[in-house]
């Protein structure tokens, strides 16, 4: 028999705010986190705006001997871990921690790390490259750190699937609970790629929004007027834990995770099929896992970008995996106000679907003016609403065509 697995704590960083609470509140007010790059000199740059993440101290989470041994995404993962255990009022005991794992990825890993230490490399030589450069710009020392950390001597692993890594990382560490390798994960995802390369980059691919004077209203998904996506960073950090053991600590339960899909697009490294039939696919193997129909999901956090394919993509897909039931639910992309946190996004999502289950309320979608042509489903255009819901589901999609889907329920205390 399977084993049911609910969510304990959340832990959110993004451009909105640091800490869960903070970033909760900001999103249900529609709190717009774009602005102009501060983190380097963006002149000459087609894209100068990012959702950066403002007024972050490492300090007041890692000791200072530390902080030099950490890239950007994994001092993120470290703060919204803590976020995420503080929500959840727990600790690792000793007799406990076997079974307590980590599960933390990120799309790119470090890329300012490599950046500064490829600047010393060519203007001081070899000589001068840091000791830690390896250890601090990896991708899975973000789930190393963690699990030191906090003593967690169970699974300890880490995913690098672009942007659907951190709903892979939950989806992942749900099955390893239900299925009994794992009481209890720390898990979902961090990203740190406002930076020259990681900025230029993603704009040489002509992916990026230009809106350049208008930072606040240049993450549009869905409005006629977007113009591409906005570089994010930050973390997104769960607490699962099997039922039975957050019951008998008297656990904050703040929803239970009952299904998750993947699926992949074998179709093209960076575009979805135009019919969105990945999309539709990971959708439908998701609601599949959790055993429920498609009339039973009130409310879905949308993959939305902000880009012209992707947008009309998941729109289609969303058309076709829930039917006509897909007019009558409500759809938001709540990147219209973090940004694109690249592998950091399914992390955030899924926390804010979470705190949108808890507190029954369906975040906006802002910016959304004037509807592109397709485009035609409720997308809570502007401004949150109230919203009874039983049953959610958080979308990721990545380059390389790889999807996640994680659907979540209101939890019930009499089941």
């Amino acid at each position: 028999m399977h084993r049911r697995v609910v969510v304990t704590g959340v832990g959110l960083i993004s451009s909105v705010g640091s800490g869960t609470e903070e970033n909760w509140s900001a999103i249900k007010c529609g709190k717009n986190g774009i602005e102009l790059i501060q983190q380097f000199d963006a002149t000459g740059f087609a894209a100068r705006i990012a959702g950066e993440v403002k007024n972050f101290d490492p300090l007041d989470y890692v000791d200072k001997k530390d902080v030099k041994k950490m890239g950007r995404f994994i001092q993120f993962a470290v703060a919204a871990s803590d976020f995420a255990m503080k929500s959840a009022q727990l600790s690792v005991p000793e007799e406990d921690s076997e079974m307590f794992g980590v599960y933390i990825g990120s799309g790119i890993g470090g890329f300012e790390v490599i950046e500064r230490e490829h600047r010393n490399l060519l203007e001081r030589g070899p000589g001068r490259i840091s000791p830690f450069f390896i250890p601090s710009c990896i991708v899975n020392l973000a789930s190393g750190y963690v699990s030191i950390r906090y003593g967690a001597k169970g699974p300890n692993s880490a995913t690098a699937t672009a942007c659907t890594t951190s709903a892979h990382s939950i989806g992942d560490s749900y099955r390893l609970i239900k299925h009994g390798y794992a009481d209890t994960m720390i898990c979902g995802g961090a990203e740190a790629c406002v930076t020259p390369m990681g900025i230029g980059g993603f704009a040489a691919m002509r992916a990026l929004s230009t809106r350049n004077d208008e930072p606040h209203k240049a993450s549009r998904p869905w409005d006629k007027g977007r113009d591409g996506f906005v570089v994010g960073e930050g973390s997104g950090i769960l607490v699962l834990e099997e039922l039975d053991r957050a019951r008998k600590r008297d656990a904050p339960i703040l929803a239970e995770i009952v299904g998750y899909g993947m699926s992949g697009d074998a179709f093209h490294i960076t575009a979805p099929p135009d019919d969105g039939n990945g999309a539709y696919r990971v959708m439908r193997n998701a609601l599949l896992d959790a055993g429920i129909e498609p009339s039973q999901v009130q409310y879905v956090n949308a993959h939305g970008t902000s880009t012209g394919q992707g947008d009309r993509a998941e729109t289609l897909a969303m058309k076709r995996a829930f039917g006509d039931h897909a007019y009558k639910m409500a759809v938001s992309s709540t990147k219209s106000m973090t940004g694109h946190l690249l592998g950091g996004a399914g992390g955030l999502e899924a926390g804010i679907t979470v705190l949108a289950i808890r507190d029954q309320i369906a975040p906006p979608t802002i910016n959304h003016d004037e509807p592109d042509e397709g485009c035609d489903l409720d997308y809570v255009p502007n401004k949150a609403r109230p919203l009874e819901i039983e049953y959610a589901a958080s979308n990721s999609f990545g380059f390389g065509g790889t999807n996640g889907c994680l659907v979540f329920k209101k939890y019930d205390s009499r089941s």
